[in-house]
This record gives structure tokens, sequence and C-alpha cells, in this order.
């Protein structure tokens, strides 16, 4: 039976990291790489050594998935021994400026997607397999300005917590990565360049080569999370500790917002 890792948002960003990385850990037969850019997807083959199958597809289209990604499994019957879920975006504006259909979307790419793509593929794993969610640290809090995309997070967070329970009597491992912000092409979505900038102070900004390493570390661990960076597991404990209006306080005073549509 072939095997195989699956691995979405793999065009940049963790996504792509998680690819050639657990490419140089995990020996399998193929690597489906799964992002809407077929030519960033075929770019990764220039990296590694492992067989490298490009599915080019919008997650959020359901028959897109169901024909290049669904069909694809029930026709080559493969033991998925990992599926990490990396595809997802942000925005940093207030409500009340983003477009209904952004937002709508952005719960179908980060929440809907990914428990898609786990239904679909739990059927095709054995024990030992392993599933990783890119979740965030900002799904521990709700912030104001990016309150969606931190709600997505909320969901992605309790989700694979919950599933991780469900799916240990077949010795499936869940692992729920939480990254600080990370230098990735995440920011040329979220941020409007015609736009007053939202966040204006950034704790720490960190490799996302580096959170990867760990996210991978700690999924042949067998650990819960995966919580990078000494900032990022601070702000953690934080966040557990200090009432969530107070917390809420803190970051609309540390990045200068008003609650108003008008950033400033």
């Amino acid at each position: 039976m072939k095997k195989v890792i699956v691995v979405t948002g793999a065009s940049s960003g963790m996504g792509r990291e998680f690819a050639l990385q657990i490419s140089q850990k995990e020996k399998v037969d193929e690597i489906w790489v799964i992002a809407r850019t077929k030519e960033r997807l075929e770019d990764l083959q220039k990296s590694t050594a492992a067989k490298i199958v490009p599915i080019p597809m919008d997650l959020t289209d359901r028959e897109k998935v169901r024909e290049c990604y669904v069909s694809r499994l029930e026709e080559e019957k493969p033991e998925v021994k990992i599926l990490a879920n990396c595809a997802g975006f942000g925005i940093f504006d207030h409500t009340e400026n983003i477009d209904t259909d952004i937002l709508t979307n952005m719960i179908d790419l980060n929440v809907t997607a990914l428990v898609a793509l786990i239904s679909y593929t739990l059927p095709y794993m054995k024990e030992g397999g392993r599933i990783m969610n890119i979740s965030s640290c900002a799904g521990f809090q709700p912030i104001p300005y990016i309150n969606c995309y931190a709600a997505t997070k909320a969901f992605v967070t309790s989700y694979s917590r919950a599933l991780r329970e469900e799916v240990r009597y077949r010795g499936i491992h869940v692992l729920t990565v939480t990254p600080f912000w990370t230098k990735t092409a995440f920011f040329d979505r979220a941020i409007d360049p015609d736009k007053e900038k939202v966040v204006i102070s950034y704790a720490a900004m960190y490799d996302p080569a580096k959170v990867m390493k760990k996210a991978i570390r700690d999924l042949y661990r067998g650990r819960e999370f995966s919580c990078y960076g000494l900032v990022n597991n601070g702000q953690w404990l934080l966040v557990r500790l200090l009432p969530k209006k107070l917390v809420m306080s803190i970051w609309m005073k540390s990045q200068k917002l008003s609650g108003t549509p008008q950033i400033r």
C-alpha cells in the first residue's frame, strides 16, 4: 500500500516549511501538497528528493475538494501517515471595514476546510498516523480588529484537542500548533498597504523554519501543543490567568486602537 503525507497551504510559509522538513524525517512514497497555485507547488520538488505530488485547488471550493482530493483517495487508497493542515489567512481591520465575503471565506478556509480534510482523510489513516493542525496564539484570546481570525483559531484549538481524545483509540495522534507572529506571506494578505496599520507593535517575530522544526519534534513526541518561543509561551500563560476584558484592553492600548471603524 502506498504511504503518503498530505500538506495543505504548502505553497508558502509554514506549510512549505513543513513539507520540506518532514521529507527529511519521514520516508513515504509521496507527499501530496495542496494550495491554489500549481507552479509554486511544483517548485517544491527542486528542494527535496521526496516525490512531490501537487494537488492545486481552492480548499473552500467543496466540489473541487471532492473532485481533486477525495476522488484521489478513493482511487489510490493510500495510507496517509501524516495530515498537516497549514492553510489559512487573516485580515487586520475593523469588522465594519471588511467585506462579508472575505469574512465568510476566512471561516470556510480556516475552519470548514480543515474539518472536511480531516473527515475525508481519517478512513485512510492507521495506527501511528498523525494529524497536525496549525492554530495560533490568537486562538487563546478574543482580539479586536483580528476578531474573526482569532475566533477561527479558537475553534481549531478546541476542535483539535477534542479530536485528539476521540482518535486516541485508533493510535492516531493530533498536535495543535499555536504560533506567535511568524515571518510568512500571511502578512501580505492580512495587511492592506493602502490603509493605516492596525498592528503597530510586535512583541516578537519568529522564523517559520524554527517554528516547524519544533512542531515536527513535538508531533513525534506525542505532545498536545507546540508553542514556540519565550514570548509566545509567556503570553499563553498570561491570557489564561488574566480576565479576557483586561487582555483586550491591553491589546487595544498597545496598538493604539479606538474601537471605531476609523483605525486611529
